[in-house]
């Protein structure tokens, strides 16, 4: 697996590291047990909405660490809304690319600044928090990348179908016994759903 200059650059001397013991925001988004988990911290400037302090930590790979520094470069001095408008695929583009196997940490970086944005608004009444509702499940399901060529479930047509039934997720994919990537979707699934209270089961099902 090669990596880009500007990866190693950022995993050799990662910007923004640690965290803000009086955040005005934090998220933590990824599991330990999965490989991979990254944490980031707000300060905001409550009059203009823009962030004027990000820190992250991580645990995981040289891609995870990379990611995590290039996303709090890319996010400070921004407002909250520019903020929100950064893609997993223009923090991947900022390290001049990432392997296919990896672009899932460029997707867990994002996902949790957005995450921090989110918990930020709540908490200052800029916005409610969303009901969970089958579109929950399937946006969760556009943030997992098959590792093969880094384009997400949906995308690929993967995922069958989707239901939500008192608690239960229900998830029918489309991927053959003989995909060595199978075991580690489901098991990226169960941690994009997890994180829920609402959810209670996870029911999935190979085609």
């Amino acid at each position: 697996m090669e990596y880009s200059e500007k990866v190693l650059e950022h995993f050799m001397n990662p910007k923004n590291r640690g965290k803000i013991e009086d955040a005005d925001a934090v998220a933590t988004e990824g599991s330990p047990a999965c490989g991979d988990q990254v944490s980031v911290y707000l300060k905001v400037n409550a009059e203009t909405l823009i962030i004027e302090d990000i820190k992250f930590q991580s645990y995981g790979c040289a891609s995870n660490i990379a990611t995590g520094s290039i996303i709090t470069e890319m996010a400070k001095g921004k407002t909250l809304e520019e903020a929100k408008k950064i893609t997993w695929q223009d923090a991947a583009s900022e390290l001049d690319g990432l392997p296919p196997i990896k672009m899932h940490c460029s997707v867990l970086a994002v996902d949790t600044l957005r995450s921090a944005i989110k918990k930020y608004e709540i908490s200052h009444n800029l916005a409610e928090q969303e009901k969970f509702s089958k579109a929950t499940i399937i946006e969760e399901l556009e943030k997992i990348l098959y590792p093969k060529v880094g384009k997400n479930l949906i995308e690929l047509k993967m995922v069958k179908y989707v239901g939500w039934d008192e608690g239960v997720a229900i998830i029918d994919l489309d991927i053959p016994k003989f995909d060595e990537y199978r075991d580690n979707i489901v098991d990226e699934i169960k941690e994009h759903l997890e994180k829920y209270p609402e959810i209670k089961d996870i029911k999935i099902t190979m085609m």
